[in-house]
């Protein structure tokens, strides 16, 4: 199979944009804690508005773009998918937890038998 190759194609206005959401987003947290006096109106109130902030600098540039972009394609293969029924998905689960059982006993037996080869009857100890 051949891998394509992915190129990046960042403008210097991108990087701007994604740097001043790094920075919008450190400056909230810096003024969450800075307004700790102000009371917790004043701190969660910026720390709100700048979060807001970051996230609208960081949707406007390529990155977040193709993150809407991902995030709607995800969403849209979601409705595609054939969602099992009540019945169905009922009975999956018991074959599932019928399978767990069968191989518990499987593993137990399998653990008892070699404890009584190898404790009994090869090195001869009794409990």
């Amino acid at each position: 199979m051949s891998n394509p190759q992915v190129e990046t194609v960042t403008t210097g206005a991108d990087k701007a944009k994604l740097a001043a959401a790094v920075l919008l987003l450190l400056g909230a947290l810096v003024a969450f804690y800075a307004l700790a006096k102000q009371g917790p109106i004043a701190q969660w109130g910026a720390l709100l508005v700048l979060l807001v902030a970051a996230a609208a600098a960081f949707f406007t540039s390529e990155s977040g773009k193709s993150l809407i972009a991902y995030g709607q394609d995800s969403a849209r293969e979601v409705r595609k998918v054939v969602w099992p029924t009540r019945k169905e998905a009922t009975q999956m689960t018991g074959y599932v937890f019928a399978f767990v059982l069968v191989m518990a006993l499987f593993l137990w037996l399998t653990d008892k038998t070699l404890e009584w080869v190898l404790y009994d009857l090869i090195l001869g100890w009794k409990r």
